[in-house]
This record gives structure tokens, sequence and C-alpha cells, in this order.
């Protein structure tokens, strides 16, 4: 049998992540996210390790690591935190509990799975197989997403990095994504010599993959990745539309949807850098002779060479953004070495990320869902990311500290004399982040 791993984390989609990192490694995971589920399980099925949260909603790391050392005297201990750092605490824990390892989040998943090896080795098991070997997909189909599709505001600004690692900036006009326009059904997909399938997220359990329900977590989700600094991939699948995030280290890089109007070509039309008929002739031609769209689009002048990078980069956040409207679906993480081939990647922090998406995708009904006029917040106890980690405007800065719990939100919207839907995007995107919590 597999050896046996107590997880034990109270932010679900960070336990999930753990939970198929250590399968995928060999190991039988049992998780929970509450200590006292976490004596429970450890009671039903004895693990031969345990990784603990020490701030959990029912009580301490620490104090669940006190019960499970009872039952077993021996019994190897890893901690986890995003608030108990520093020196101190992992000293404290090293020599009370003579602790395997002591992890700050965000943290390396990868040395935590040593560490865990350790003390509890497993074989190796078998590299999963990648998503597109599980499940096949039609490329570029022709539907509409569910729901209204408003046009998506994409600053002029952006980051990427390349090859050797060079990090570039980018500052072009704004861009608004129209909803797609048709293109004539004649329009077909040029085939990249020499380049695999575009991977795309499954729609059911894969070897080697976690299925889940998407609600309102892509934020923690997004949040999980980079608290381990995973690399890996995030499919996410709503009726026949996938869409597929890649993440190297935590940071989401790249982006790839089956959906015709996030291709590269419909984007430029979106955005009104082409017309829907230069793009139609162009992709007929690509077609025939075997090469890209884009190398097309140049040849012709309708697109600089030197445009093509900023566009491609405006493309993928594009696709990024378009899931935080996703309101319901099914997602699959997967791991792998090297996530993405693409020789292109994005350069932009989650959380950052986070906040447009729900400032830009969220609509004020929803956000009226997630919060109430009547609720209160409060500054949380263990963010998941840093205020200096994220881009405040000006009165977004002067509200924050009036937020203590004393206030109702709609005493909050008052104070911020904004639009009542643009304050709601705040305060629920510092909810996703886990810097506010209700009270």
């Amino acid at each position: 049998m597999a050896p046996r791993i107590l997880v034990v984390d109270d932010n679900l989609e960070l336990l999930s992540l753990l939970t198929q990192l250590f399968e995928d490694a060999g190991y039988e995971v049992v998780g929970a996210s509450r200590g006292k589920q976490g004596i429970e399980a450890a009671r039903a099925s004895p693990p031969g390790c345990a990784v603990l949260d020490i701030l959990l909603p029912d009580m301490m790391g620490y104090h669940l690591a006190d019960t499970l050392r009872k039952d077993n005297p021996q019994l190897p201990l890893l901690f986890i935190t995003g608030v108990f750092k520093g020196g101190k605490h992992a000293t404290e824990a090293r020599q009370k509990y003579q602790a395997a390892g002591y992890f700050e989040k965000p943290f390396e998943a990868q040395k935590l799975l040593e560490a865990v090896a350790k003390v509890l080795p497993a074989e190796k098991k078998a590299p999963a197989a990648s998503m597109q070997d599980a499940f096949e997909v039609e490329l570029d189909i022709d539907v509409e997403e569910e729901g209204p599709q408003d046009a998506m505001e994409l600053t002029g600004r952006i980051k990427v990095t390349g090859g050797g690692n060079l990090t570039a900036e980018i500052r072009g006009a704004n861009l608004t994504a129209t909803p797609m326009q048709k293109v004539p059904s004649t329009q077909v997909r040029a085939p990249t010599p020499g380049r695999p399938p575009d991977p795309l997220p499954v729609g059911a359990g894969a070897p080697g993959s976690r299925r889940g329900e998407l609600r309102d977590n892509l934020p923690s989700l997004l949040t999980a990745f980079y608290l381990s600094r995973e690399t890996g991939e995030l499919g996410i699948q709503r009726g026949k539309v996938k869409k597929v995030v890649y993440f190297e280290n935590g940071t989401p890089v790249f982006a790839l949807s089956n959906l015709l109007a996030d291709r590269f070509g419909q984007f430029l039309v979106r955005v009104g850098k082409i017309k829907p008929e230069q793009l139609q002739d162009a992709s007929a031609v690509a077609a025939l002779s075997q090469r890209r769209t884009g190398d097309v689009l140049v040849e012709r002048a309708l697109l600089k060479d030197t445009e093509r990078l900023y566009y491609v980069g405006q493309q993928v956040k594009a696709i990024i953004y378009s899931l935080f409207s996703w309101e319901e679906g099914t997602y699959v993480m997967s791991f792998k070495e090297k996530a993405s081939a693409e020789s292109i990647k994005l350069d932009v922090h989650p959380a950052n990320l986070i906040v447009r998406g729900i400032k830009k995708l969220y609509k004020p009904e929803r956000l009226r869902r997630l919060l109430q006029p009547e609720d209160r917040l409060i500054p949380a106890v263990a963010p998941a990311y840093g205020l200096n980690e994220v881009e405040l405007e000006r009165w977004e800065a002067e509200l924050l500290p009036k937020i203590d719990g004393n206030r109702v939100v709609a005493e909050l919207l008052a104070f911020a004399n904004r639009p009542e839907h643009v304050v709601y995007g705040f305060l629920v995107s510092m909810m996703a982040l886990g810097i506010l919590d209700k009270r």
C-alpha cells in the first residue's frame, strides 16, 4: 500500500493542489480543512506523516500536532504557515516537535515534497498523462460563450518574458475587445508544422489530475498555484468551451482556448486591428501555405512584426480575464515540469490579475451576492498576498484603514464616494486576495 499522509489546511484549493501533488508522487492522502476533522481522520486512518497549517479556523496547528503526537509520539510533522513567519516560530517548531520542515507561504511545493520524502519515502509513480493525451477536443468551436458578453477593457501596458529570461515592458494603446464578430465559416485554421496539438483542459478526471467544481473560486485556484509556487496547468470547462491557464513557479504565463473567438486572428478583429474580411483572406492563404495566420498578416503589412508580441500578450491576458465571468463550470489541475513550450510568456503578478479580473468581469448582481450592505469586514489575520504586492488607487488606499469591523459595507460606500459597483468590486477583490475577511 502507498504510504499515507495527513494534510490539513483550510484553504480548500491549496489543499486540493497539495493532495494531488502528493498523490502524483505515490502517496495516499487524507485531507482535512479543520483541526477536528484532521484528528478524526488520523484516528480512522493513521498516517505516516502529517503536513499541518498552523492557523486553522477551529484550533492552532500546534494544538492539533499535540493531539496527533499523543496518539503517535513518533509521527513526523511538517508545518506550513502564512502568518507565523520568522526564525523564532520555525525554531520553536523544530525544538518542540522536531519538525521535519517549516514552510512559509508562498513556498516551493517541490521542496515540501522533498522534505516529506525524507521522512516517508514513496515509490515514484509513472508520469501523469498530459491533458491532450487524456481527452480529445474539437478545436476552434464556433459557439458563443454562455451569457451576454460585454466589451473587455485592456490596459495598454503589458510585460512579457522571452528567450533567455529577457523581460520587456510594452506600452501600447488601451484596447477594447468587443464580442466576437462573425467571420465567414470558410475560415480554416492553419496547422503549424512541427507543433503538437494544443493541450486543452479535460472534461473528466484524467490520470494525474484533480477535478473540481468552478463557482466563485477562480481567484482561490490562481492563489493556490501562487502559494505553492507550482508549475502546471489549470484547465476550465463550461459546456463545449475549454480554456487552460499555464503556470510557471506559481505565476500564470500563458493561456489557450478552443473557442474560435479567442484565436489570435479573431482577437485582432475584436480589438479593431484588422477587419473580418482581412482575417478571412489571410487565414485562407495561411492554410494553403501551411503557415501561421499572423505571419501572413505581417507579410501583408496588416500587422507589424514588432506589434505581434504586444497583441499576443494582450490576447493571452484576455483569455485569462474572460474566465472571471464564469460563475460555474469544472476545473482540472495538472502538474508538469514545463507547463508550456511557448517562448513568449506573460509577466503578471497573480494578485493584480485577480483584482483586475474581478473589477472588469464581475457583474453588479454577482458582487452583491458575495457581499451584502449589512456585512462587516475586517483585516485578515493571514492574507495570501501583501498590500505591497497590489496596485491600489488612491481612494482605495484611503478606504482600507477605515475597514476595521466597526462599519458595515453601506457605510464604507458612503466614505468611498464612488459608484456602488466600483466600491463593491474593490472590496470583493480584497476578500478574494485574503486581505479582508467578513467579520
